[in-house]
C-alpha cells in the first residue's frame, strides 16, 4: 500500500464462481494482485493438412491459457485488527473457496451414488461452477482452472495457515466450449467484441503514427 494519498486506487483482480446450487456467487478477490500474468494463445486452425483453399480458415477463437504465480494470501492484517475468524481459522476459508472450484459438490456426488446404487446406467458427472476471471473491466472471461498449487509458509499455534503463495493456470472457455444459450457463451462474445474494438483503436493509432492515412490504409 502506498503512502501517497493521491495515488490512484488499484483495481483488484478476482475469480467469481456462479453455481446454480449456491444462490450467492463465490467471489474471491485477490488480496494482492500478482505482479506477472502470462498468456499463451494457440491458433485453432480449421485444417491441418495444408489444403490451399482452407489455409486461412479458423475453426474458432484461439486456445488461450492464463497463468500467474506468487498470488499471496496473508492473514497478518486481519490478525492485527483482531478479526475473530482469522484468529480461529487463518486463511483456511480463502484456500477452501479456491479449492472448491475444482471439487464436484458433495450433494451431487451423493445423489449420483444413490442413482448408481438404484441401477441407473447413465449418470452425468457433476458440473463445476461457471468461473469468471476478472482482471479489470476490460478482461472478464469464463475460465476453467486446470492446475493450482499452494505453498503454505506460515502457521499459527493451531497449525492454521496464515501465509501462502499460490500458482494458478487457467484455460479460457470460448463460445465453442458452451452449448447454445449458455451464459458463458455470451460472456465470451462480449469479451471478444470488446477486444475487436480495442484492435480497431490500435490499428487507427498505428496507421496515424506511420503517416499512412492517405495511402488507402
Amino acid at each position: 500500500m502506498t503512502g501517497f494519498p493521491n495515488s490512484p486506487k488499484l483495481t483488484k483482480a478476482a475469480l467469481v464462481a456462479l453455481d446454480p446450487d449456491n444462490p450467492l456467487a463465490s467471489v474471491i478477490i485477490f488480496q494482492y494482485n500478482p505482479e506477472r500474468l502470462s498468456r499463451t494463445l494457440r491458433a485453432r486452425a480449421a485444417t491441418q493438412d495444408g489444403a490451399a483453399e482452407e489455409v486461412l480458415r479458423l475453426e474458432g477463437p484461439p486456445v488461450e491459457t492464463i497463468s500467474f504465480s506468487e498470488l499471496v494470501l496473508d492473514a497478518a492484517d486481519q490478525l492485527e485488527k483482531g478479526d475473530p475468524k482469522a484468529g480461529q481459522l487463518g486463511i483456511h476459508p480463502q484456500l477452501a473457496t479456491l479449492e472448491m472450484l475444482l471439487y464436484p459438490k458433495s450433494r451431487r456426488v451423493i445423489e449420483n451414488t444413490a442413482m448408481l446404487q438404484a441401477g441407473m446406467i447413465e449418470v452425468l458427472p457433476p458440473e463445476a461452477p461457471l468461473t469468471l476471471f476478472v482482471w479489470g473491466v476490460k478482461r472478464v472471461v469464463p475460465v476453467r482452472i486446470t492446475s493450482f498449487s499452494v505453498s503454505e509458509t506460515s502457521y499459527d499455534p493451531k497449525l492454521n495457515p496464515i501465509h501462502a503463495t499460490l500458482n494458478l493456470e487457467m484455460t479460457v472457455l470460448t463460445y465453442i466450449d458452451f452449448p447454445l444459450g449458455h451464459p458463458g457463451r455470451h460472456l465470451f462474445m462480449v469479451h471478444q467484441v470488446a477486444k475487436e474494438a480495442m484492435a480497431v483503436l490500435g490499428s487507427v493509432e498505428a496507421t496515424s503514427a506511420a503517416g499512412l492515412e492517405g495511402a488507402g490504409m
